[in-house]
């Protein structure tokens, strides 16, 4: 059977279980361990896979209820040892991409950004809902409803602000 490219498809997951061409970019992970920096820039022209570098890296570190090892088993990262493996599957990762936000006007992006801002929290609810976070992280964690600027339009929890 011939391998495809994957054009157009920016989810890890989905590139690996389908068993698409794929250059492995697994070292960024050494190198963003490595590097210990707050932040990094992954400056790529367009089409150059930055957001399929970004969801290889959400479901790296990602903790979650399947194990995610099995996608990374023929790649460099888990040549490298113990130092870089034991990160796979330890920490909730917040995953953004407005790269299908495309609108017409400014209230339909800011809209769109809404949506998908408010899919990441539904999809850590269990984190905020937990007990996950230390009695005074709790009342940092602040979502507000109702029509103004700041509005995400979710419904409002009060033990997850409260805790």
């Amino acid at each position: 059977m011939r391998k495809l490219l994957p054009i157009g498809i920016s989810d890890f997951r989905k590139v690996v279980e389908d068993g698409y061409y794929y250059v492995d970019k697994s070292p960024l992970i050494r190198e963003l361990l490595d590097n210990g920096s707050e932040a990094i820039l992954q400056p790529r022209p367009r089409r150059f896979g930055k957001t399929l570098n970004l969801s290889m890296l959400r479901y790296y570190f990602e903790r979650t209820e399947g194990d995610a090892r099995g996608m990374f088993q023929d790649l460099e990262i888990l040549k490298q040892g113990e130092a870089y493996t034991r990160h796979q599957g330890k920490y909730p990762v917040i995953f953004l991409t407005f790269k299908d936000v495309k609108c017409q006007s400014w209230e339909e992006c800011v809209g769109e950004i809404r949506k998908v801002i408010g899919e990441e929290y539904r999809r850590h609810y269990g984190i905020l809902s937990g007990n996950h976070f230390f009695a005074d992280e709790k009342g940092t964690v602040r979502v507000h409803n109702g029509t103004d600027g700041g509005s995400l339009g979710l419904p409002r929890k009060r033990e997850a602000a409260e805790g």
